[in-house]
């Protein structure tokens, strides 16, 4: 289909971009790049009278690692998250995402900003982001300010971003121990059908630390506490693997769609949990 008619601005700086959101209010949107935006409006899914490119405003670029914090400016693409020697060194788990998102076409334009910004339930890096406790940064007429990751989505394509505000990075801890990230999806380019990001760190044979986060199960990503719990003080043996699988299980919302009946999605997402805690635990 064809989007509905807009009018396309593609301001320099961020103060022009807040300008055009002042002015036309819910009736603007923001575009980094477009993977999510653009399917949306050729659906008619989304009205946006008002388009805003990001791609010509200064300043939301760059990966850094410095003083054990890691900072990715919201334009930074998946292509530059693969990439990056520092990041793959700093975060690896970053690079194993990326590399499962979409197709290489998609990478080299779609960006870390827009695919954690538009809350949509089957994006890769809102999950990933609640298990590094990454931090959003967002600017809006009134200043700046930080919101947390695991605080930021509400439902599905609703987040703590106000109207008038642009996320412009990204930033974490350096994150330690094993891990994983690991997707399981219909075919090529699919969203999952279940993913899970998990970050553990063992010390003298016992678990010490535990995130788990996981995606396309419930109209938010979901970071269970109670997963991450059920791990630490344990070897990760057979039983701690189990109990954070039910743990986990307790805190998805699954629904059917075309991806498979409710059943399906939670026997996929306890196959692919049990997946990723092996596999962070072996890094570890």
């Amino acid at each position: 289909m064809i989007p509905a008619a807009f009018e396309y601005h593609r301001p320099k700086d961020m103060a022009g971009v807040l300008a055009v959101l002042t002015q036309y209010g819910d009736d603007a949107r923001v575009m980094a790049g477009g993977h999510s935006l653009i399917p949306m409006m050729k659906l008619r899914m989304a009205d946006v009278p008002h388009l805003i490119d990001l791609q010509s405003v200064e300043g939301l670029g760059g990966i850094s690692v410095a003083d054990g914090v890691v900072r990715l400016g919201a334009m930074v693409t998946q292509h530059d998250i693969i990439d990056s020697a520092e990041l793959a060194s700093a975060a690896p788990i970053l690079r194993e995402t990326s590399l499962q998102i979409a197709d290489p076409q998609v990478r080299y334009m779609g960006t870390i900003g827009g695919n954690v910004a538009n809350g949509d339930p089957g994006n890769d890096m809102p999950g990933l982001m609640q298990c590094l406790d990454a931090t959003f940064h967002l600017v809006g007429p009134d200043g700046e300010r930080t919101v947390a990751a695991r605080d930021f989505y509400e439902s599905a394509y609703m987040t703590a971003r106000e109207d008038d505000e642009v996320l412009t990075a990204v930033s974490f801890a350096v994150p330690q121990g094993g891990y994983g990230y690991v997707k399981q999806k219909r075919k090529i380019g699919d969203y999952a059908t279940a993913a899970a990001a998990v970050q553990l760190v063992k010390e003298n044979g016992v678990c010490t630390a535990a995130s788990i986060a996981m995606t396309n199960l419930s109209d938010t990503p979901v970071h269970s506490v109670a997963a991450g719990d059920a791990l630490v003080g344990t070897s990760v043996d057979d039983a701690a693997i189990k109990a954070a699988v039910q743990a986990m299980l307790g805190d998805i919302d699954p629904a059917q769609d075309n991806r498979g009946p409710v059943e399906f999605k939670r026997h996929a997402a306890s196959v692919i949990l049990r997946r990723t805690i092996e596999r962070a635990w072996s890094r570890a």
